[in-house]
């Protein structure tokens, strides 16, 4: 049985909605099927979910707030999804969504925005086992916040869906969301002027995922024990800031075809969470858990096997970045062209650089360059930096590139001629990326909490 109850002007303020004249609160209780209340429904109204479970799927075609108390679950019962929305200015919050379909083509999800259903909010709800978490098709200026998305475990990762999808949908923002499971956290394509922030992801392949989204920004994020950490193709004029990959298998970082983009402050990081869980600050983000104790987080393994891969990649700015303890720091290759890369730091990696090409490229601008843990410089008039140029790589490398194999050799004494005589007569080092204006000391190393926040 249904119960109304009429709320003052300010309790619709406080419940986020736009006011409306007789705007009414409707309370539902589990067994009632909750399509009903909704066809009821005005513009305005709040519609409360007691604790129960209540049947899916339901279509909402109104402005309106779906609010759940705790202990609320909304099951749709594995077909089609559980909540479609074509109503702009709609309200979800305080739901357990489980129950979708699985019908990739059909886009089955735990909520589903469509276009039509602009500056959409979906927040503080958790979603279990849907193919897709939530799909924003066209929705603009929707927003995703604090949610927990733990999508279908199990099967193979390229069969499920996502934990956000976006589709040609402008304006949006993620936010202070947890993503696990499915395939990836947050996949967007088409779209632009999106922001992405404060997000954790684990156990995806991709964390973040970009494809022809332009205008964007990704901050703050945290991808651990992922496949790759933040895989950025076919996008221009991203701001890329603040963000951890910690223990990513693949890649920290992946860009291909990516252009005119600030990547600045990132830290991406290979071994232990030791590091990281010492730099945070004490207080609020230890207690949310946002940072997990070392080992906390099953299958993950030393990786990434590449810090940072930069693919035909354009006219970006690479500052203040921290790549570490890495199989290779930066892998550059496919004539990318115009990068800026200073003031970063590379430290402990297996090999820094992996460069594919015979040009010179100088990282470094305006007479400062980039940190480099194996670099044995002096600094003989102090001014932070090394008196020397440093080469990353030399023949030997591209030696290696060719023929893995011929690591056995690697510590023989003709290898160690060849490298005196390059370190003599610098005629002989092979184009590639040169430091012509090292750092002696690395650059403040980005806070994981400062990124978290």
């Amino acid at each position: 049985m249904l119960s109304f109850l009429r709320i003052l002007p300010a309790a619709i303020f406080a419940a986020g909605i736009p006011s409306f004249a007789g705007a009414e609160m409707l309370r539902a209780a589990p067994g009632q099927p909750l399509q009903a209340v909704l066809d009821q429904a005005h513009d305005g109204d709040v519609i409360e979910l007691a604790p129960g479970e209540y049947k899916g799927a339901i279509r909402i075609d109104r402005r309106v707030v779906v609010s759940g108390r705790p202990g609320a679950v909304l099951n749709g019962g594995g077909a089609g999804s559980v909540v479609t929305v074509t109503a702009p200015d709609v309200t979800i919050r305080g739901l357990l969504i489980l129950g979708s379909g699985h019908e990739m083509q059909a886009m089955d999800s735990g909520v589903f925005l469509a276009r039509t259903a602009e500056r959409a909010l979906v927040e503080n709800n958790r979603f279990e086992g849907n193919l897709f978490g939530i799909y924003v098709h066209g929705a603009a200026g929707s927003r995703v916040l604090r949610n927990i998305v733990e999508g279908v475990r199990g099967g193979r990762r390229n069969e499920a869906g996502n934990g956000v999808s976006l589709w040609n949908a402008p304006d949006v923002t993620i936010a202070e969301n947890t993503f696990r499971y499915g395939r990836d956290g947050i996949f967007t394509i088409s779209s632009r002027k999106d922001q992405f922030i404060n997000n954790r992801f684990e156990q995806v392949r991709f964390a973040v995922h970009y494809m022809y989204t332009n205008d964007s920004e990704v901050s703050g994020n945290v991808s651990v024990g992922n496949h790759v950490g933040y895989a950025i193709m076919y996008s221009n004029r991203l701001v890329i800031r603040n963000n951890i990959s910690d223990r990513d298998r693949d890649y920290g970082m992946l860009f291909n075809y990516a252009n005119y983009a600030d990547i600045d402050g990132n830290w991406v990081a290979g071994g232990s969470l030791d590091n990281i869980a010492s730099n945070r600050d004490e207080g609020p983000d230890d207690e949310r858990g946002m940072l997990p104790e070392s080992g906390s987080v099953p299958g993950l393994r030393s990786g990434p096997e590449k810090c940072v891969f930069i693919y035909n990649t354009n006219h970006n700015k690479f500052r203040n970045n921290w790549f570490e303890r890495c199989s290779i720091g930066v892998h550059f290759t496919a004539g990318s062209e115009g990068n800026e890369i200073t003031g970063n730091a590379f430290v402990g990696n297996r090999n820094q650089v992996k460069y594919v090409g015979t040009r010179d490229l100088d990282w470094s601008k305006g007479g400062r360059g980039n940190y480099w843990s194996d670099n044995p410089a002096f600094d003989l008039n102090g001014d932070g930096i090394a008196d020397t140029a440093y080469r990353p790589n030399d023949l030997v490398d591209r030696v290696l590139w060719t023929a893995p194999s011929a690591k056995v050799l690697i510590n023989s004494p003709a290898v160690q001629v060849l490298r005196w005589a390059q370190a003599q007569f610098p005629a002989l080092y092979p184009g590639g990326v040169v430091d012509t204006h090292p750092l002696i000391a690395p650059p403040p190393k980005p806070s994981a909490s400062r990124s978290l926040r």
